[in-house]
C-alpha cells in the first residue's frame, strides 16, 4: 500500500435500495479518489457488478469478502451477532484488513456489532452517532442522531464531551460552544433527563477549551449562532435530522455550497465506523465513503479518544467549514 491509501470495508447489502445504490456509490467513490481501496462485503456476484464497471487498474484496488447474510431493517439488532455483512465488515476493521467501515444498513445492528466487535472507549456506555449540519454561522455538530434512543442525564453529559472533542478534531473549531437541546432556553425547561443533565453540564469538565452555553432550541441547530455542538438523545436527534432533510427537500435543496449530512460517524468505539441513512442513494453512499476517508486521514477517531483520556491532538487542523464531505 502506498502512503495515503485508505482501505474501507463496505456493507454491500445495507440499505433500503441495496445492493444497487451501494455498488453505484462505491463506483463514484472509487473514481473520485485514486487512493481509495475497498473491501466489498457481500455476495460475490454483487461485487462482480462493480468490478465489471471498473478498468483493470481501478479493479485492482478492490477485494471481495463473500457474505450472504444480512440484518434486515426490521430485525432486532442482536442479529448482528451472526455472520452478517455488518459483522464481517466490523471484523475486517478489528483484524486490520480495513481501516474503516461504511454501512447503510440497520443502525442498531451496526452500533451493536461495532460495540461488541471493536470495544467501547473507557467511560462510554452508549456510543453516539454524530452528524455535522450546515448552519448560517458555520457547521454545527449534532449528537446523538440515532446511536442510543433513550435519554439519560449521564449519557447526555458524556455526549457533550464526545461532541466537543469531535468538533475540535474533525472541524478545527476552537473552544467549541456546547448547547443542550430543549424546548426553551430558560433554566428548568425540558423533560426530566434534560433538567437533570443541565446542571451536570454546567460543572462537568470539557476538552479543547469547550464551554457549556446552556439550553438551546431547534432553530439554534440551523442558525449556529449560539452553539457549535448541540447535544441530545438519539431519538430526538434522528427526528430533527430527518426533519431538516425534509425541509431542504421542500426548499429545493440545501443552501449553495453546503449540503445536508449524508452520513454520521460513530463515536465511542475503537474504530472508524460511518453509518449512512437507510434510504441512501448512490451519492449518499459515496459521501459516506468520503467521510470515512476524511476521518481516517485526520486520525479523527484516534485523536478524539486520546482527548477523552486527557491527551491533546498532536497537530492542529484548519477550521473546516464545509459540512458535507463530498466524493468529488
Amino acid at each position: 500500500m502506498t502512503p495515503g491509501t485508505v482501505r474501507i470495508a463496505v456493507d454491500l447489502l445495507g440499505g433500503d435500495d441495496a445492493p444497487d445504490v451501494v455498488v453505484d456509490g462505491a463506483l463514484l467513490a472509487m473514481r473520485a479518489d485514486p487512493d481509495l481501496h475497498l473491501l466489498l462485503v457481500g455476495p460475490a456476484e454483487t461485487a462482480a457488478d462493480l468490478l465489471g464497471a471498473l478498468d483493470p487498474v481501478q479493479s485492482s484496488r478492490i477485494t471481495v469478502r463473500p457474505v450472504r447474510d444480512v440484518v434486515a431493517m426490521s430485525e432486532h439488532p442482536v442479529r448482528a451477532r451472526g455472520h452478517s455483512t455488518i459483522r464481517a465488515a466490523v471484523a475486517a476493521v478489528r483484524n486490520g484488513y480495513a481501516d474503516a467501515m461504511v454501512s447503510a444498513g440497520s443502525t442498531g445492528a451496526t452500533v451493536t456489532a461495532a460495540a461488541l466487535g471493536l470495544g467501547r472507549w473507557p467511560g462510554v456506555r452508549q456510543p453516539a452517532l454524530v452528524a455535522t449540519l450546515p448552519a448560517v454561522a458555520g457547521p454545527v455538530v449534532l449528537l446523538d442522531v440515532g446511536g442510543a434512543l433513550e435519554a439519560h442525564p449521564a449519557t447526555l453529559s458524556r455526549h457533550a464531551v464526545l461532541g466537543a472533542a469531535f468538533a475540535a478534531v474533525a472541524h478545527g473549531i476552537v473552544a467549541p460552544r456546547i448547547g443542550l437541546l430543549s424546548v426553551g432556553t430558560e433554566a428548568g425547561k425540558g423533560d426530566r433527563a434534560r433538567r437533570a443533565a443541565d446542571p451536570l453540564l454546567s460543572v462537568g469538565p470539557l476538552p479543547c477549551d469547550a464551554r457549556y452555553v446552556g439550553l438551546v432550541e431547534g432553530y439554534d441547530v440551523t442558525l449556529g449562532a449560539r452553539a457549535d455542538v448541540v447535544v441530545t438523545d438519539g431519538f430526538t436527534g434522528n427526528v430533527l435530522l430527518k426533519a431538516i432533510e425534509g425541509a431542504y427537500a421542500m426548499a429545493g435543496g440545501a443552501p449553495a455550497g453546503v449540503g445536508a449530512p449524508r452520513a454520521a460517524a460513530l463515536l465511542g468505539v475503537s474504530g472508524t465506523v460511518v453509518v449512512c441513512h437507510g434510504a441512501a442513494q448512490a451519492a449518499d453512499v459515496a459521501s459516506g465513503l468520503a467521510l470515512a476517508v476524511h476521518l481516517w486521514r485526520r486520525r479523527a477517531i484516534e485523536r478524539v479518544s486520546a482527548l477523552l483520556t486527557g491527551g491533546e491532538p498532536d497537530d492542529r487542523t484548519d477550521r473546516t467549514t464545509d459540512t458535507e464531505v463530498t466524493a468529488s
